[in-house]
Parts: C-alpha cells; structure tokens; sequence
C-alpha cells in the first residue's frame, strides 16, 4: 500500500508502533469459474468461538471482495515459517501461483496450501467498511493442515504493507 494524504498525516511514533503489532502470514484463496485465485494478507485472525469465525482485513480494491457478493466461500492459509519463499509468488496475481504446489481442494473447490501450518475453509457472513480495509466475517466450515509452526511477520511502518 502506497502512503496516501491521510497516512501522510498519522505520527511517525504511531506508525512505527503499529508496524510492530505481530501477525501471521496468510493465503486467502477462492474459484472464478475453473481460476483459482488469491491474495496475500496479514490481518487475519480468529473471531469467535461458536461458531468458530475468523476475521480478515481486505483492501477495499481487492477482487475478493466481488467474488464475496456473489456468495463464495474462501480459504484461508496460514503459510508456515518454511513457506516464506512463498511471500513472492502469492504477493502479486497470477493466473499460475499454485502451480507445483501440493494443494488440498477444500468442499467449495478453493485451494488451500497441503503444507501449510493450518488452512480453513470459511463461509462470509458480515462485513465492515471503514477506511481503506474491509474487515470480513466468516464462519469456518472446515479446516485442516500440517500443525507447523506459522510464519510471524512485523512490519517496520505499519502505514504500508
């Protein structure tokens, strides 16, 4: 995310203070027709115990978001610390990022991560639009995963990804 006017105005301590809030490193997958596609995220967290929900954070320009009004369903990877090369293959869309990878087909056809330290599939049932995220409820109908240990991430300004 590029700094933008009101970024711009946030106090550099606030800014750094943020950056160093820790967060897991995540795949958020779903189907367009027989496209898988995806994005990486980091603000995605557990949000309930019943049912079991998660929460994600979305950037209000991203397609998830359309695919979410036509009522798909989603996966959610939790990438492992031995997945980190993976940062770069899932950072930008391609038609091709799971290409070569093991990779489980959850109930709604979404692939999620076979190595992954855990993987869910969610179900959206609310959401929240202020800023420049949308925070997206979902309840999780299944979930999985190799148990690992997950990859953390902090950011040095946490006014960028």
């Amino acid at each position: 995310m590029q700094p933008s006017a009101q970024t711009d105005t946030v106090d550099s301590g606030v800014a750094a203070a943020l950056g160093r809030i820790p967060s897991g490193l995540f795949v958020v997958s779903w189907r367009d027709g027989e496209a898988d596609r995806c994005m990486l995220a980091s603000w995605v967290m557990q949000a309930g115990f019943a049912p079991p929900q998660l929460s994600v954070a979305v950037a209000s320009t991203r397609d998830l978001l359309a695919a979410l009004d036509q009522g798909r369903s989603f996966a959610v990877s939790v990438l492992a610390e031995a997945q980190r090369p993976l940062l770069a293959r899932f950072g930008k869309p391609s038609p091709d990022a799971f290409s070569g990878l093991d990779v489980h087909r959850t109930a709604s056809g979404s692939a999620a991560l076979a190595d992954a330290a855990a993987w869910f599939e969610c179900r959206p049932t609310a959401r929240v639009s202020h800023g420049d995220h949308v925070v997206v409820l979902a309840e999780i109908d299944a979930a999985g995963g190799r148990g690992t240990e997950p990859a953390v991430h902090v950011r040095k300004n946490g006014l960028r990804y």
